[in-house]
C-alpha cells in the first residue's frame, strides 16, 4: 500500500513538472496562467550534442476553440529548449509540441489566459489607415528616438539609459539587434550574437544565447515602462561580417529571432538601417571585409522582399513591420509592409511635402530619421533644439510622424543617438508638449484637413482643428476654418488656445467664436480677431463647444 502511494504521489509530481510554465513578467507557476498579451513560456530538455540551433526543429499549436497558432521553439543553450506565445484571447489554451527528437516531441498542457492589467494595452496595431492603435484600441501616438547600440554597452551605461526612458516623453525606440560599428560608436560589445569556432571566427550557425538572454531582458524592460521597441535586424556599420552572413544564415538568424522575441507584445519589426547601403559593394565596411578574406555577398531587393515574407509567416503574433532608407526608398507599397519608415532631413520642414508619402503609400508614415538635435560636425547630426521641435510639429500637421535624435559631442563618446545614456538637448521637453497635444487631439489621429490649399491645419473635420504658423512671426490671426466638405449647423461655436510649442503654454482665448459660411470655401465668425505674440512656432488649438 505504502509503494503504490508513493508512485501515485511520484505520477503527481512529474505532472507537475511536466506542466511547469514561466511567465516573463511575473514568477514561475504551477497552476499556468497568463494575462492577456503577456508572454506564456514551455521550458523543456533536449538533446545539447551536435548543433542544436539547426539540426533540432520544434514548433508547437496553441489551441481555443476553433482556432489553432502555430509556432516554433528555439535552443536556448545547456539542452534548454523554450517556446514563447502570446496569447490575444482570453480563456483556457492547450497546446502540443512536435519535434524530431522523441524528448521534445507530443508535451502537452495547458493554461489560462486572464484580463491584462491596466498598463498592458497589447501590441500596437495600424488603425484609420495612416495611425496606430494598441490592440485594445488605446490610441497610439509613437513619439520615438533613437538609440542604435544602446543594448551592448554594459550593464552601468544601459541601466541608466533606462531611468533616462522613464523620465522622457518617448514611446518607441529604434535599436538594432546587431552591434553597430560607426562614428563615435567602436568600442566592442560585450556580447556578440554568434559563437566563434576554433580559429576564433563567427559560426554563423550557432547563436550566442547569452547574447539573446542580455538583449530580450532590455526589450522587457522597455515593455515595462511603456516603449515600443522597434528592433533593427539588419544594418551596414558592420566590422564583424553580420551584415553579409549569406542568405540561408540570413534566414535562420530571422527564424531564431522572431522564435525568441515575438511573444514581447512591444516589439516592431524593421528590417534594416539604411537597407540600400547594404547593396553597394563600395561602402567602406565592405571593402576592410572583403580585404580580411571574409567572403561577401551584397543583399538585394529580392532578399529584402524575401525577409519581409519570412517575418509574415513566421510571427504569428503579426508585429508591425517596415524598413529604413538610406537614400533610396523601399517601395512600401508592398503588402508585408505595415507602415512606412523614412529618412528624410527635409520633407519635415514642410507639411505639404511630409504629407505626400501618405498619399503614395496609403499607409502610416514614420519619418523616423528627420537629422538630430546635436552638435557634431556632421550635416545630419547638428540640428538646433528648435528646428527638431519644429520638424516634429510639421510632420504632426501632415497627418504623420516624426522621430527624434540627439548628437551632442561628449569626451567619452557616449552619444545618445547610438549608446545612450542621459539627454543633453531641449527637445525632449517641447516634444512631450506636443505629445500631450496628440493625446488630448481626436483619437483617430490628426488628418489633414484641407490639403490640397497650403493650410496648416490638421484635426477632425467639424470638431477638432490644429493650426501651426512654423517660422511665421504673426502678430494676430483671422479666425477662419475651411469647410473641406464639411457643413456646419447653424449656431456652431468653437474656443481657441493659443498654444506656444517652445515655452509650452496653453493660454485660452476669451469669448467663443460663433462662425458663419464666408464662401465657397471657408468660415468665418463675427469675432475674428485672435492676438498672437509675434514668436514663432505658435499653434492653435480650435475645439467645439462643448468639448
Amino acid at each position: 500500500m505504502k509503494s503504490q502511494v508513493n508512485r501515485l504521489l511520484f505520477s503527481l509530481f512529474a505532472i507537475c513538472l511536466i506542466r511547469m510554465v514561466t511567465t516573463l513578467e511575473g514568477q514561475t507557476a504551477t497552476s499556468p496562467s497568463v494575462e492577456q498579451w503577456g508572454i506564456f513560456e514551455i521550458s523543456l530538455k533536449g538533446p545539447s550534442s551536435g548543433n542544436p540551433f539547426r539540426e533540432v526543429s520544434l514548433t508547437a499549436s496553441f489551441i481555443q476553440g476553433d482556432q489553432t497558432i502555430q509556432l516554433a521553439g528555439f535552443y536556448d543553450g545547456d539542452g534548454i529548449y523554450r517556446i514563447r506565445f502570446m496569447p490575444e484571447k482570453i480563456g483556457q489554451w492547450h497546446y502540443r509540441t512536435k519535434s524530431n527528437h522523441a524528448d521534445l516531441n507530443g508535451r502537452e498542457g495547458a493554461f489560462s489566459c486572464v484580463a491584462a492589467s491596466a498598463s498592458n494595452h497589447g501590441p500596437v496595431r495600424v488603425r484609420n489607415t495612416y495611425h496606430f492603435a494598441y490592440a485594445d484600441g488605446t490610441p497610439h501616438f509613437p513619439i520615438g528616438t533613437t538609440c542604435y547600440a544602446w543594448a551592448h554597452q554594459g550593464d552601468e551605461l544601459e541601466e541608466q539609459t533606462i531611468a533616462t526612458l522613464k523620465r522622457s516623453p518617448f514611446n518607441k525606440l529604434r535599436m538594432c539587434i546587431f552591434p553597430k560599428h560607426y562614428i563615435y560608436n567602436t568600442n566592442e560589445p560585450v556580447f556578440f550574437p554568434f559563437e566563434r569556432d576554433a580559429r576564433g571566427e563567427f559560426d554563423f550557425t550557432r547563436f550566442n544565447p547569452e547574447f539573446f538572454r542580455h538583449f530580450e531582458k532590455r526589450v522587457g524592460e522597455l515593455r515595462d515602462i511603456g516603449i515600443e521597441a522597434d528592433l533593427i535586424l539588419f544594418h551596414p556599420y558592420d566590422r564583424w561580417g553580420f551584415a553579409v552572413m549569406g542568405s540561408d544564415n540570413d534566414d535562420h538568424y530571422l527564424r531564431y529571432v522572431v522564435a525568441r522575441l515575438a511573444a514581447y507584445r512591444n516589439v516592431w519589426w524593421s528590417l534594416a538601417n539604411e537597407f540600400d547601403f547594404m547593396m553597394n559593394e563600395n561602402r567602406q565596411e565592405i571593402v576592410e571585409l572583403k580585404k580580411r578574406g571574409k567572403q561577401i555577398k551584397l543583399k538585394t531587393l529580392a532578399d529584402w522582399d524575401r525577409f519581409f515574407q519570412i517575418l509574415q509567416k513566421e510571427d504569428p503574433h503579426q508585429h508591425l513591420r517596415s524598413i529604413h532608407n538610406g537614400s533610396i526608398l523601399y517601395n512600401h507599397t508592398k503588402p508585408w509592409v505595415t507602415h512606412a519608415s523614412i529618412q528624410n532631413g527635409s520633407a519635415v520642414t514642410d507639411y505639404g511635402r511630409a504629407e505626400l508619402l501618405r498619399d503614395v503609400y496609403q499607409k502610416p508614415v514614420v519619418y523616423d530619421e528627420a537629422k538630430y538635435e546635436g552638435n557634431i560636425p556632421r550635416r545630419w547630426g547638428n540640428l538646433s533644439a528648435e528646428e527638431m521641435v519644429h520638424r516634429f510639429w510639421e510632420g504632426a500637421i501632415a497627418g504623420t510622424y516624426v522621430g527624434h535624435g540627439e548628437t551632442y559631442l561628449h569626451s567619452q563618446d557616449i552619444i545618445w543617438w547610438s549608446k545612450g545614456g542621459v539627454l543633453h538637448g531641449q527637445s525632449p521637453a517641447r516634444i512631450a508638449f506636443l505629445r500631450k497635444i496628440l493625446e488630448e487631439g481626436p483619437a483617430e489621429g490628426l488628418e489633414p484637413i484641407d490639403k490640397w490649399q497650403d493650410q496648416p491645419v490638421a484635426g477632425k473635420k467639424g470638431e477638432n482643428y490644429l493650426f501651426y504658423f512654423g517660422r511665421e512671426k504673426l502678430t494676430s490671426w483671422t479666425f477662419q476654418l475651411p469647410k473641406a466638405g464639411y457643413e456646419f449647423p447653424a449656431g456652431t461655436k468653437f474656443k481657441v488656445e493659443v498654444l506656444d510649442t517652445w515655452d509650452m503654454t496653453i493660454t485660452l482665448v476669451d469669448g467663443t467664436f460663433e462662425i458663419k459660411p464666408n464662401d465657397n470655401y471657408t468660415y468665418i465668425s463675427d469675432h475674428p480677431r485672435v492676438k498672437l505674440s509675434g514668436k514663432p512656432y505658435m499653434a492653435l488649438r480650435i475645439r467645439r463647444v462643448p468639448f
